[in-house]
């Protein structure tokens, strides 16, 4: 790929770059791991900010005589589904959320102010924490810790509908505890479009009983804590190191990649499935619900395809010619 020469100082990310500075924001913490960290967990503390604060003033306007699915509601619905079917309930919720964004920020605030800029310097668990981009073993260990809270999540999903009260069915109309499809084949078979020995082309978005989600969530659980165990003690074989970067810009485009996709499963879902978004909680016209998921997975892939680009040119696997 042929990229001229001149445009290469707007592709640098350090912050005496005047023609970049718009978009420099957190890059200009990629080597500092502590500054990096502070801004993590001040982002963890917006999105539970907005959860909180979005469930509060819901739970606040909800009213039990007109249908949940026609007061156009965005979080109260998924808290109903799960059992927590009133409006205190989820207010205690959403003030759960509140009051953890408010630790998340004091937690951001200290590592940007107060705490070490670069990790190995400070004491403690800290220097646990530290990386450096070329390091695959310590990225891959902090990996493993993610990998384990989302299994966790995932984890909890299955224990509540399991053993804790259940979760809605719409076929039903009525809350019920849920006995797991464990076989993989039925499972897995969603992911090549097989729903129970026929074909669909909307994959797991054409799940349509309580038993196969569960059970999805469960076999993902699973994976996802023993994908964490495996990064916590392991380091990337040669093969990986020789064929995927290890570098700032590559690791982010990464995860952005996996929250497209993300986001355009959730998008065929809202459109399409009304076991997990049922009419009565969510309204029967969602499709601009759908739109917006898929927008944002739009935006989302456009970030990882630019964060890409910026990678390849900055290792130098494309060429300036």
């Amino acid at each position: 790929m042929t990229i001229a020469n001149d445009l290469l100082p707007e592709l640098s990310l350090s912050a005496d770059n005047p023609n970049g500075a718009w978009t420099i924001g957190n890059a200009r913490l990629i080597n500092l791991s502590g500054k990096l960290l502070g801004a993590h967990i001040a982002h963890a503390g917006l999105i539970a900010f907005w959860a909180g604060s979005v469930t509060v003033g819901e739970a606040l306007r909800y009213n039990p005589e007109v249908p949940l699915g026609m007061q156009r509601m965005t979080l109260l619905p998924h808290l109903f589904m799960l059992g927590w079917d009133d409006s205190y309930a989820c207010f205690v919720i959403g003030m759960l959320h509140l009051i953890g964004s408010a630790v998340l920020g004091a937690g951001g605030l200290f590592h940007v102010i107060k705490g070490p800029a670069v990790l190995k310097d400070g004491g403690g668990i800290a220097r646990w924490f530290h990386y450096e981009w070329n390091d695959g073993k310590q990225l891959t260990m902090i990996l493993g810790h993610h990998l384990l809270m989302l299994g966790l999540a995932a984890l909890a999903f299955v224990l509540k509908a399991m053993f804790g009260g259940g979760i809605y069915d719409a076929q039903l109309d009525a809350f019920r505890e849920v006995n797991p499809t464990l076989n993989p084949l039925i499972i897995f078979g969603y992911l090549f479009g097989q729903v129970h020995g026929q074909w669909n082309p909307l994959g797991i978005a054409a799940v349509d009983n309580l038993e196969d989600i569960v059970g999805g969530h469960l076999w993902l659980a699973v994976m996802l804590i023993g994908g964490g165990i495996w990064h916590l003690l392991s380091e990337p074989f040669d093969w990986v190191k020789a064929r995927v970067p290890f570098e700032a810009e590559a690791i982010l485009s990464y995860s952005l990649a996996g929250l497209a996709l993300m986001a355009f499963i959730s998008a065929v879902f809202v459109g399409s499935n009304e076991l997990v978004f049922p009419a009565e909680f969510f309204g029967s016209d969602r499709d601009k619900l759908a739109v917006i998921q898929f927008f944002l997975g739009v935006v989302v892939l456009g970030g990882h395809i630019w964060h890409a680009t910026r990678s390849r040119i900055k290792l130098g696997l494309w060429r300036f010619q």
